[in-house]
């Protein structure tokens, strides 16, 4: 049978009825994370960016809840419960590291200089590159440059990314999230044997000592001028001022961007490669670290995938499709 002439056909899927439930919900999501939001602000401006396990911790269980906002109790307290082993290592791991250099061991100093001058061409990248873009003389009160503030949020950017990046997976797949927090804690543990085997002082230390030439630790240069210098201690670092080699900063900049490119099958997953390399000039540049500290930091990373992997397919782990 003919439809009658100028009777307008409608797609019943744009005439479907309004959804009030779902609007309640998003609603009460955006109100919720608001709040968080502004929780956060005032907890940065009164006592700095949260820069330890714990906190962190504690600040992305709040993000979940509030993301979260009307599921049910137990949901939430399911966090704590996937998250408490992983936290308490984390926990172990942050303590001993800060306690390594209370062994006595021998602090290594002029190997890194010696193979940094040979990649330089007889001058280390870290002098090159303050010498270039720091100023002369080079230090921390000098006025930031725009790449000065670029470069210090990206060092930052190592206290809350990797866990971050572990509660987004928590929420939408938790065997992403063991997948994940399994690299995670095996990059972090790698690296704290190193440490013990092999303490190293930085290239500022060094400097400072007298066994290369100068260079300033300027990694909280950046923030000065937007009213952050006060965070001083997160950017500097606490714990353990020779567990320097290899880096972990670089070591898990160069596991995240390696585990999204495994994971994500868009092409614009490559782009994420330009995390660690921004994080590895900051390293050089604010003197934290030599470069083969960073080549030893994305060798630990690659083999901590490798290995990883490895043991999943030995015991027949269970691995989702890749998004």
């Amino acid at each position: 049978m003919m439809e009658r002439a100028g009777t307008v056909q409608t797609d019943p899927a744009l005439s479907s009825p309004p959804d009030p439930e779902g609007q309640t919900r998003r609603s009460a999501r955006a109100c919720a994370m608001l709040a968080y939001a502004g929780l956060l602000i005032v907890w940065i401006e009164l006592l700095g960016i949260p820069n330890d396990t714990v906190q962190v911790f504690l600040w992305l269980w709040l993000g979940t809840i509030a993301w979260n906002i009307e599921a049910p109790a137990r949901s939430h307290l399911r966090f704590l419960r996937d998250w408490s082993l992983p936290v308490l290592g984390l926990i172990v791991y942050f303590y001993s590291r800060g306690l390594t250099d209370e062994l006595g061991l021998p602090v290594h100093i002029t190997m890194p200089i010696r193979v940094d001058e040979w990649l330089g061409g007889g001058i280390t990248p870290t002098e090159r590159l303050q010498d270039a873009w720091c100023g002369d003389p080079c230090t921390r009160d000098l006025a930031p440059r725009w790449y000065d503030v670029a470069l210090t949020t990206v060092y930052a950017s190592h206290f809350l990314v990797g866990l971050t990046m572990a509660a987004v997976l928590w929420m939408r797949n938790r065997t992403e999230w063991l997948m994940w927090m399994r690299r995670y804690l095996m990059i972090n543990f790698g690296a704290l044997v190193v440490y013990i085997l092999y303490p190293m002082a930085p290239p500022w230390m060094a400097s400072r000592d007298g066994y290369m030439g100068e260079v300033t630790r300027i990694t909280s240069r950046g923030w000065a001028d937007l009213g952050l210098g006060r965070f001083d201690l997160i950017l500097q670092g606490v714990g353990n001022p020779v567990a320097a080699m290899p880096s972990l900063h670089a070591g898990i900049a160069f596991l995240v961007a390696m585990y999204a490119v495994w994971r994500l099958r868009t092409p614009w997953r490559w782009l994420l490669a330009a995390y660690p390399l921004a994080m590895s000039l900051a390293l050089v540049y604010f003197a934290e670290h030599y470069v083969i500290d960073i080549v030893a930091g994305a060798a630990l990373a690659a083999a901590v995938m490798l290995a990883a992997r490895a043991w999943e397919l030995r015991r027949g782990a269970a691995v989702p499709t890749a998004n």
